[in-house]
């Protein structure tokens, strides 16, 4: 019976062993875990992926700072500006997807995502509809910047003097945010109805969308889960000078395809930006217990390097590191998009203004993305809005200014994933976590018999000693 269980036990060891090296070789439980993953992370009708894509469940919110200028009449006079930064003024963001349609087989999926904008006193420094603000009068900016136009040349300059306009002007946060009837644009909507009489750094975009968008809905292949393919009917942009620059990449950064690599490069198309980023690796993060890799815009972005030569406009005109001129987008308003407080860029945006004070910890825009899902579980998209001011002998409007990407705005929209949410994803992660560890359960399980098998063996041993001492002891005596 002992032998028999001797050599059991060493027998059980063995195919143990062999077992958990062949699972972990062939990588089994992995593979069968990955299968089930890109099978069920898929845009299909009335599946739990879709009903959080058209809805996400997690909170976002977007938070304003505005710069306030503080000493007007000396920037017109060519000192360097001051402002203060005042926020934040916060609003929830409501998201959802609308006029939804899938196309063939599948494989596409058109929609609009509908935002909405809710005011949160208790998280803001005040009421956007009293609290008033200086900046810069950037209807009158745009205005000049039009004069190119020969048609409305001479009606601006009239209006411009008319009007009395100023270079800088107060106006309430609601106002800058959410648009106000501005004197000037309303009398140019008469000779060009596509310009709107009405002007606000949000205007329109509250309870509205950016578009009708084509997605893949992942069913051909994981990787191109949520990838967009077409923006308003286009499949590429035709603002920039360079088909690369113009190319729409990746998802719109609601989500991201399931298992993800560090070794990955991700793209997203933020429509606001008005172009196409990617977003690199940088660290492992958790997340309300949840593993997480982080992802972050490299400064590379905007750096001023020939790979972004297409970006400068006109055609080979670069501000500098760290901005981006999208006036092309903008329907011509001289608006420079950067990070806050000109995070990343050259020196000489920062030094420019007095008030700049750009850090890492609240100026970068990063992602936190749990890899086996590609769920968001935290994010902070940050960028700030810029206005390009320079002296125009035309306009005694803009004094001895000196030239400037002057800071108005800037933005932080945030998300975190709620405690309910995580304990839900967390007993998905750590039942796959348990399947994929399988082979490593039974690898050590082989060791465990492993080390019973060794200790029966030498316990053999020993007792085969014994005997043989008492033996040669008895055969002693006997010859005595």
């Amino acid at each position: 019976m002992g032998r028999c269980c001797f050599y059991a036990v060493g027998t059980l060891s063995l195919l143990l062993l062999v077992t958990s090296v062949t699972l972990l070789v062939a990588r089994v439980f992995q593979k069968a875990v990955d299968q089930a993953i890109e099978k069920n992370i898929v845009l299909r009708n009335g599946s739990e992926t879709f009903d959080s894509w058209k809805k996400p469940p997690l909170p976002v919110y977007i938070q304003f700072y505005f710069f306030n200028v503080t000493n007007p009449e000396e920037i017109l006079s060519g000192e360097i500006p001051r402002v203060e930064e005042v926020g934040p003024y916060t609003y929830r963001e409501l998201r959802n997807k609308a006029d939804i349609q899938f196309g063939d087989n599948g494989t596409t999926i058109s929609a609009v995502s509908n935002k909405a904008y809710v005011f949160e006193r208790d998280k803001s420094v005040g009421d956007p509809k009293t609290d008033l603000l200086r900046t810069l009068n950037i209807p009158a900016l745009t205005a000049m910047e039009w004069t190119h136009l020969p048609l409305l040349r001479e009606i601006i300059e009239a209006l411009l003097r008319a009007y009395r306009q100023k270079l800088f002007v107060t106006h309430t946060v609601d106002e800058l945010l959410w648009g106000y009837k501005d004197e000037i644009l309303s009398l140019i909507n008469i000779l060009e109805p596509d310009i709107s009489p009405y002007f606000g750094l949000f205007y329109g975009k509250n309870g509205t969308n950016d578009g009708d968008y084509v997605f893949l809905t992942g069913e051909d292949n994981y990787l191109n889960f949520s990838k967009i393919v077409e923006w308003n009917g286009k499949t590429s942009l035709d603002w920039w000078t360079a088909d690369t620059c113009n190319m729409i990449n990746g998802t719109d950064g609601d989500s991201f395809h399931p298992l993800i690599t560090k070794d990955e490069v991700l793209y997203v198309f933020p429509s606001d930006f008005c172009r196409s980023v990617y977003i690199t690796f940088s660290d492992f993060e958790r997340v309300q217990g949840l593993p997480a890799l982080r992802y972050k815009v490299p400064a590379e972005i905007l750096a001023n390097t020939s790979d972004n030569a297409g970006f400068c406009i006109p055609k080979g005109n670069c501000l500098g590191s760290g901005v981006l001129n999208v006036s092309v987008c903008k329907n011509g308003a001289p608006i420079i998009m950067s990070f806050p407080h000109f995070y990343q860029a050259d020196e000489k945006f920062v030094s420019a203004i007095d008030g700049m004070h750009p850090n890492k910890e609240y100026h970068e825009t990063f992602v936190d993305i749990n890899p086996l899902t590609g769920i968001i579980l935290r994010a902070a998209k940050r960028f700030q809005i810029n206005v390009y001011v320079r002296k125009l002998d035309d306009f005694i409007e803009t004094g001895n200014i000196r030239t400037l990407v002057f800071p108005v705005m800037y933005l932080n929209e945030s998300v975190l994933i709620d405690k309910e949410t995580a304990s839900r994803l967390k007993s998905v992660v750590n039942t796959t976590m348990v399947i994929t560890n399988i082979p490593y359960i039974i690898l050590a399980l082989g060791v465990f018999f492993g080390l019973i098998f060794t200790w029966l063996v030498c316990r053999g041993q020993g007792s085969m000693d014994e005997v043989s001492r008492a033996s040669l002891r008895s055969l002693f005596l006997r010859i005595q």
